[in-house]
């Protein structure tokens, strides 16, 4: 329908009209995303108009096709202007029952289709717009999020009301700071979000902190897997900087709960592989957030029939960690968000929790047998995290360095030959182990056991590509002193061309393994000398 039709029907103001219109446009754009820019102005006219219809005694059909309208307009985040203010918002909050007031003792629970539409263009308004964020502040949407949340067990919520109330809350959360550590802080959304998870979840324990996990149990259904993810989400938000603090006896234990619940999650499976993937995702992620004394949970669960068992430890959670990893490895699509959690997460617990340091070694640094390939080439999870030691992205090829040291122990001559010196050397360089030793990481004292094959090839390996070298003949072999003379100082007066040039520039490892510019170590030890030479003049 034109929008000059549509706005005549709407200023007429009889409900039947202007319902019949406001259907007719519904569904002509209800596939619609992008919006041309020549009628921008006429849909702020419109949107202006519907909110104002919509403050009136209106009929369920009508107020229905109102909100639908809203949802669509507000797709365009350049004609938001009719929906960002004060009245609009607050009127919108109303049509979803989150209006919130202190005096107000039981919140509504709407359960209409008014109230989800109403809920969907709030998204909609909330993630496009900033001063939307700002309003949504000053009503205290948030309160009145978490006071309806307190009351999903003992309601019938639809699913659609209530996994929309789940992503208005992770989009507040998520969009303003100050809303964050509201939920966080005055409104105990940890322990609010946890309570939810685990009622969406219908969890049964065996002990405190253990989950009854049936491993014959179907998928998680799909609309309660929507539920979860978004939980998870707000939780992700609203923990992102608790490992950074101190945290007293009553927040480990709700961590501690909230990490049982997680390993749970983890040895859960969705309908169909690509959304068990993301909710594994999302698991990972709120894992890395939480204190690392709290994890010892995923490791504590009773060992039962097709556990995978490890020094007498159920290594389940583990286990689905590192295929997790694997199969993030094989996808190889934006490794900094999809991989370096789960480094993060395994390279912690590896550090704090033997068991696992030796299980994922295992796992991931088995002893050492192919010594003629270099330590990048081949399909191995070894050979992948290799790879990655050089990869252009900064953060990626720091995790996976860092995730390889902590299984080596920290000890330099271990992670070098599982990588080669050449693959290692930026992380040494950045830890100023150039010159071999060992990293801060206190760690138990076994020998590295090397194979058979190992031991025989170990005098002929390269220690920079990490493998055994074709022996290549010596290109000085039939050079006269004269000519090998010159050839060197050819090299000499090529190197310091381009050091002048500043194309390269020297460098040399310091007596405290980290690198330094030649001409300054130089400078150094030109003045250490002639101090040395004074000190022989006084005696």
């Amino acid at each position: 329908m034109d929008p000059g039709t549509l706005l005549d029907k709407l200023e007429s103001g009889d409900q039947e009209l202007v319902q019949k219109a406001l259907a007719e446009y519904n569904q002509e754009n209800s596939q619609c995303f992008f919006f041309n820019a020549e009628q921008r102005e006429e849909r702020k006219k419109l949107g202006e108009l519907v909110i104002k219809f919509l403050n009136r005694d209106l009929q369920p059909s009508c107020q229905m096709a109102c909100l639908e309208t809203i949802r669509i307009l507000s797709r365009d985040k350049h004609a938001l202007s009719p929906f960002t203010g004060r009245s609009a918002i607050q009127t919108l909050a109303q049509y979803a029952g989150l209006d919130y007031s202190e005096e107000m003792e039981m919140p509504s629970i709407p359960d209409g289709e008014s109230a989800v539409e109403a809920l969907k263009g709030l998204c909609n308004i909330i993630y496009n717009s900033v001063e939307a964020q700002e309003v949504a502040k000053e009503l205290r949407l948030v309160c009145g999020l978490a006071r309806r949340l307190k009351l999903y067990n003992e309601t019938r919520s639809s699913h659609e009301s209530k996994f929309f109330d789940l992503r208005l809350l992770f989009l507040l959360t998520a969009l303003s700071v100050d809303m964050r550590k509201q939920l966080a802080q005055e409104l105990r959304g940890v322990s609010l979000l946890t309570d939810a998870l685990e009622s969406t979840l219908a969890l049964k324990w065996s002990d405190i902190y253990e989950v009854v996990t049936d491993r014959l149990a179907p998928p998680l259904g799909k609309e309660e897997t929507e539920r979860v993810m978004e939980i998870l989400k707000t939780l992700f938000n609203i923990t992102f900087d608790i490992s950074r603090r101190e945290v007293d006896e009553e927040d480990a234990a709700l961590y501690r709960h909230l990490a049982a619940i997680l390993r749970h999650c983890l040895l859960r499976q969705c309908d169909g592989e690509d959304r068990t993937e993301e909710f594994h995702g999302h698991t990972v992620n709120l894992l890395v957030n939480l204190p690392l004394m709290c994890l010892d949970v995923l490791l504590t669960p009773k060992v039962e029939q097709g556990s995978v068992e490890y020094m007498g430890m159920n290594m389940d959670t583990v286990e689905v960690l590192i295929q997790f990893l694997d199969r993030r490895l094989d996808r190889g699509h934006k490794l900094r968000e999809t991989l370096t959690p789960v480094l993060n997460l395994l390279t912690e617990s590896s550090r704090v929790h033997r068991e696992t340091r030796k299980f994922l070694r295992a796992k991931v640094l088995p002893p050492l047998r192919d010594v003629k390939n270099r330590p990048e080439v081949g399909n191995t999870l070894r050979n992948k995290l290799v790879r990655l030691m050089t990869h252009v992205d900064t953060d990626v090829k720091h995790c996976a360095a860092e995730f390889l040291f902590v299984l080596c122990k920290e000890n330099v001559s271990r992670f070098v030959k599982y990588t080669g010196y050449g693959n290692a050397a930026g992380l040494l360089a950045a830890r100023g182990l150039l010159a071999g030793g060992r990293g801060e990481g206190r760690y138990s004292e076994d020998e590295d056991t090397d194979t058979e094959e190992y031991r025989e090839a170990k005098p002929n390996i390269n220690p920079v590509t990490g493998r055994v070298e074709e022996k290549q003949p010596n290109p000085m072999d039939g050079m006269t002193e004269e000519q090998k003379e010159y050839e060197a100082m050819k090299l000499v007066n090529m190197f310091d061309k381009l050091s002048r040039e500043q194309i390269i520039q020297p460098m040399g490892v310091t007596s405290d393994g980290r690198l330094e510019p030649l001409d300054e170590a130089a400078q150094k030890m030109l003045q250490r000398q002639e101090s040395s030479d004074l000190e022989s003049d006084s005696d």
